[in-house]
């Protein structure tokens, strides 16, 4: 842990723990749920996940046999209601854009998308959670510059990207004190 006032913030700033690993499904996350989020005992959490099950189903590998998206999820945020009732937790809508790898498989990409985007939708109103929209911002954003311009390969964040994502959290989750 670092100190804070070390790093120019004040001694109420946040405390950030980013337990996210690149490639995780929904069920990966919930394999290490206790050691990565409930142990930490978190104020807070905000999760974003859907595009590696998707991945996974969409190339037919093995990871992607059956779709665990929703029994995942679903029990991610039972346990965590239960050992954390006070938490808020925030989850973010996946998202992607037709380009780079995904254009080969376009039709299955946006019809497993759209279905994963509306289970979040769903397990937000289920679990009091704050749901953070996503997809519309980066369908708009292609009006203003090309697509991997914000997702350099449809899936991943550029700068400009994560930028987008970043702000539109901060507007929805409403944190003041974290807008600086």
């Amino acid at each position: 842990m670092s100190d804070r006032g070390s790093l120019g913030l004040g001694a109420d700033a946040p405390h950030v723990v980013n337990r996210g690993i690149s490639g995780d499904r929904a069920s990966d996350l919930y394999a290490r749920w206790n050691e990565d989020a409930i142990s930490v005992q978190p104020d807070l959490i905000s999760i974003l996940v859907g595009v590696n099950d998707a991945y996974h189903l969409i190339q037919g590998d093995a990871r992607g046999a059956s779709d665990r998206y929703r029994l995942a999820y679903t029990h991610l945020l039972e346990e965590t209601r239960t050992v954390l009732p006070n938490a808020k937790i925030v989850l973010c809508e996946p998202f992607i854009l037709r380009t780079g790898s995904l254009d080969e498989k376009w039709t299955a990409w946006e019809t497993k998308m759209t279905a994963y985007r509306q289970i979040v939708q769903e397990l937000a109103d289920s679990y009091s959670a704050t749901f953070v929209p996503l997809q519309h911002l980066f369908d708009e954003a292609c009006e203003r510059a090309p697509r991997e311009h914000w997702l350099w390969d449809g899936i991943h964040p550029t700068a400009a990207g994560h930028e987008m994502i970043a702000r539109q959290w901060l507007e929805v989750v409403s944190l003041p004190d974290l807008r600086g």
